[in-house]
Formats: C-alpha cells, sequence, structure tokens
C-alpha cells in the first residue's frame, strides 16, 4: 500500500536538554545554526536547525510542561537526548491524516502551530505549519512518526542558512538500531507505505522517498562495529543512533570538524557526544 499524502523525509528531531550547548557543538561541527525560535505557547519548545538544501535537522528542547511535549520530556527522561522523531513530507497534513486512517492507522491531526524565524541581521519571518501524527505507540525502533506541511516554506529553507563550512547538503540514511530490526523495519514501511529492503547481515533498509533519506534498522552492536571507538553502549539499544549526512567536499569537511572526527572506509563520523547524543557520520557524493 502506498499513501498519495506521505513522502520522505523531511526533517529529524533531536531533542537536547541543553539548547544552548547543542547550537555550540554543533556549530563547532561547521554547520550553520539557525538563530533560535519559539514555538507556539501551546508547543511549549524552542529550537535551533540546521537547514540542508531539502531536509533539516531541528534541534529541540522543551521550555515548560504542556501535554504537547510530554512524550519528549518522556524521551529525554529516558535517553537524555538523541533523535526522537522523524517527520516525513505531505502536501496536505488534514489529507494525510484522513488517508492513515482510512488504512486503519489511528492517525490524529490535523495540528496548526507556527515560531518565529530570526534573520541573521535583523527582523524576523513566522514559520507555520500544519502536522498530523501517527500513534505514539506506532514507533518502529522507538522512533516516533509525524507528516509535516510547510505553509511558509520559504522561512524555513533560508539562503544564509544552508551554507555550512563542512559542505553539508542533505541527510542521506537514518541508522535505528533494534533488536528485532526486521520486525520494525516491516512496521515502518507498512506505516508509511513503503518497502523493506533486506542488505543481509542483520540490515534492513526502508526507503522514503526519491532523493530522500532511507532508514537503516540494524543491532547496534552492528553499528557501533563499523565506527572504531563507537561502542554498543554508547548507542540506543532500540532507538535512532546514528544520521549520515551528505557532503560536496569531504576534505573540507575534515578541516571543519579537526580533531573531532574519525575517518572509516573513505567517510568521516563524530561520536554522539559531540552531537547531541547522535552518531554523526559524513560521505561524500
Amino acid at each position: 500500500m502506498s499513501f498519495n499524502h506521505v513522502g520522505g523525509l523531511d526533517h529529524v528531531v533531536v531533542m537536547v536538554g541543553d539548547l544552548n550547548q547543542a547550537a555550540a557543538d554543533w556549530g563547532a561541527l561547521g554547520f550553520t545554526v539557525s538563530p533560535r525560535g519559539v514555538h507556539s505557547a501551546h508547543v511549549g519548545a524552542a529550537n535551533h536547525t540546521v537547514v540542508l538544501e531539502n531536509d533539516y535537522i531541528e534541534l529541540l528542547a522543551v521550555l515548560r510542561d504542556t501535554q504537547q511535549n510530554a512524550p519528549s520530556r518522556d524521551f529525554l527522561e529516558r535517553r537524555g537526548g538523541g533523535i526522537e522523531r522523524i517527520a516525513l513530507v505531505t502536501d496536505d497534513a488534514a489529507a494525510a491524516a484522513e488517508e492513515l486512517r482510512s488504512a486503519g492507522i489511528a492517525a490524529s491531526g490535523p495540528f496548526a502551530f507556527g515560531r518565529p524565524v530570526p534573520i541573521l541581521g535583523g527582523g524576523e519571518v513566522e514559520a507555520n505549519f500544519r502536522i498530523a501524527r501517527w500513534p505514539i505507540d506506532a514507533a518502529p525502533g522507538g522512533l516516533r512518526l509525524f507528516v509535516c506541511e510547510h505553509l511558509t516554506r520559504e522561512a524555513v529553507w533560508r539562503p544564509e542558512l544552508m551554507d555550512h563550512v563542512n559542505t553539508a547538503t542533505s541527510l542521506r540514511r537514518i541508522l535505528v538500531a533494534s533488536p528485532t530490526p526486521r520486525v520494525d523495519a516491516n512496521k515502518l514501511a507498512h506505516l508509511i507505505g513503503s518497502t523493506v529492503v533486506d542488505n543481509g547481515h542483520d540490515i534492513y533498509v526502508v526507503p522514503t522517498g526519491d532523493q530522500r533519506a532511507a532508514l537503516v534498522f540494524s543491532p547496534r552492536t552492528s553499528i557501533a562495529a563499523r565506527y572504531s571507538g563507537v561502542q554498543a553502549t554508547d548507542l540506543p539499544e532500540r532507538g535512532a543512533a546514528a544520521a549520515v549526512v551528505a557532503v560536496r567536499d569531504l576534505a573540507r569537511t575534515a578541516d571543519a570538524l579537526g580533531s573531532t572526527a574519525s575517518t572509516v572506509n573513505g567517510a568521516l563520523f563524530v561520536p554522539p557526544h559531540r552531537a547531541s547524543g547522535i552518531l554523526l557520520v559524513f560521505e561524500e557524493v
């Protein structure tokens, strides 16, 4: 089954306990980090974004306890930070929610909210969104899902935010640790109307859309084994563990990362404690 109003990966939400520290950490990795933005009151959160060519990374912190952010607070208590959920593209959040419900998936929404986007150099614009959510217990690999309709796309993808010293261009893959990777990959594929590719060695890939990041499920021991110095215990047993970022020029990426990075199989990576609980991998494309 495929869905007409559920598209590929739009962005990942990285929950952090200290938003100022997260912005500093990601800036030190050669990313241009947006000025701080504050969401609508019922969301009770603030963010910085790392905007890429067609997707982005959202660094999100809770400002005040609300019903909306209760799952995020639970995640922070359990994990201390990291990728909590992913957003998929939609052209119509209301239609996506109806489409999912028609397929027997108890989606909620749409919900509307906004946030001001400060402009480098002064002033601000308003970014507005509509989202719909899969049920909270429908979280393959512990990863919550929602669709995001950008009502003011130009407010998010601003040219001055998309130029990164490390030459980052897009998210390529999200690596999800799971003790039952086949089960979780099949669950995700069902929920988003995709397929599963068996790569062997207990690795299962779920594409999300053309030119969009795929989700790759495998045991955390398999993920850690690819990156020297990273221990399985540095990664969640079940949950999004790593993000693979495409870059234009790996030599310039290496200059931007400096001594924080290690090399493996023609790629660079930084350990989770350098990137808000995420193993961050850089590949030249």
